[in-house]
């Protein structure tokens, strides 16, 4: 794009953020990534971005909006709830010749599918107190209206979305999102990168749509929170009340299902939860 040489004439972020007098808002989880080479490595990830539109949750003052952009982006909607940030981001915009749309107001409410055209990727550093139920309603929107996720969580969150069956941070959030998506974690970027620094490590994490992902999330959502709401306990004994709302047998349907009734869910595979999922669903 001709216009990258004015995205990178900028001021540095850090002057922004002096500029604007913006202190991170501990209430919304704020954490200011400033570091202009890492969020070129977090758009990266996404490419190729010539002919997408971006979502960009919770862009604070700009650093990965502006990757974003110089990466060739055709179209970023920054989605910011602190007005605070719209001047700084208006100053973007004025560079980006079109290519920035700002939408203020609360991410959890905004419809990306319906206000961005296709190809869509989701590209955020995202609010530490609200980006898992933003995951979880990206990977259970039915059908899936992104081509791409590139998201930054904390590195416990991170963990449970790639977890394995048997691994500790392995749960419901591994489920949902692997049963929808290959997931993998790029990389991890230590507290001290971040103004002001949190007390955890991120990591950032790519997902990308399977070919066939399950059909119904709803009901795979019903049954993993049965079961890993009392891991701990034996299949057989955490399941037994949503079989019961489903006039299922339990033996009969952990049976039908390859599930061994005294496993514990931390121990099935993906597929299992799946076929538990299906049965209900049938």
């Amino acid at each position: 794009m001709d216009n990258r040489n004015g995205i990178a004439g900028l001021p540095t972020l850090a002057e922004t953020v002096r500029a604007h007098d913006l202190g991170a808002n501990k209430k919304l989880g704020q954490h200011f990534l400033l570091d202009m080479n890492l969020t070129d490595k977090i758009a990266r990830l996404a490419e190729p971005l010539d002919g997408v539109s971006v979502a960009e949750i919770g862009p604070g003052p700009g650093g990965l909006t502006r990757a974003l952009l110089l990466r060739g982006a055709s179209k970023v909607v920054a989605i910011e709830m602190d007005q605070r940030f719209i001047p700084a981001l208006a100053e973007i915009g004025d560079r980006a010749e079109g290519r920035l749309e700002i939408a203020q107001g609360d991410a959890l409410k905004y419809d990306i599918a319906a206000n961005l055209p296709a190809p869509r990727k989701i590209v955020a550093n995202l609010p530490y107190n609200v980006g898992t139920k933003m995951l979880i309603d990206w990977v259970t929107a039915s059908p899936i209206f992104w081509e791409q996720m590139v998201l930054m969580f904390q590195l416990e969150v991170a963990q449970r979305v790639v977890a394995q069956p048997g691994e500790n941070h392995y749960g419901r959030l591994a489920v949902l999102c692997q049963s929808v998506a290959h997931c993998r974690l790029a990389f991890e970027v230590p507290a001290r990168a971040f103004t002001p620094p949190p007390k955890v490590d991120s990591a950032v994490v790519v997902l990308e749509p399977l070919d066939a992902p399950f059909p119904d999330l709803k009901t795979l959502g019903r049954v993993t929170q049965a079961a890993f709401g009392q891991r701990r306990k034996m299949l057989r004994r955490s399941l037994r009340s949503l079989a019961e709302q489903n006039n299922l047998v339990l033996e009969d349907w952990l049976t039908l299902a390859g599930v061994d009734p005294k496993a514990r869910p931390e121990t099935l595979p993906i597929s299992a939860f799946q076929a538990l999922a299906g049965m209900i669903s049938a």
